[in-house]
């Protein structure tokens, strides 16, 4: 699994160390439902990103993202990510 991330088994398991992996169908609904993915994707809209031109920008509220239940994060007429808790919470429901 390291080789395939492009990286060595010690970087891989850096990587995994900070890597949450949600164990059941119920964890990962309760995530995508709660305050937690809105926290998440908070911090990581205000964090700097690489533009393509090389510049850094912090730009967070250029583009929307939405989140079960509705609430949006940035700009509402530029959403570009959504989360959706349908899936996860079929496979709570045990329909995959």
């Amino acid at each position: 699994m390291a080789k395939a991330s492009g990286t060595d088994p010690a970087g891989f398991d850096s990587q995994l160390a900070t890597t949450h992996l949600f164990g059941t169908p119920a964890e990962a609904y309760a995530f995508a439902t709660g305050e937690g993915v809105v926290k998440t994707m908070t911090w990581c809209a205000a964090s700097p990103s690489t533009k393509p031109t090389g510049t850094r920008s912090r730009q967070s509220g250029c583009r929307g993202i939405q989140f079960p239940g509705g609430k949006i994060l940035g700009d509402p007429g530029n959403v570009k990510m959504r989360f959706d808790s349908k899936f996860t919470q079929m496979a709570q429901n045990g329909q995959l």
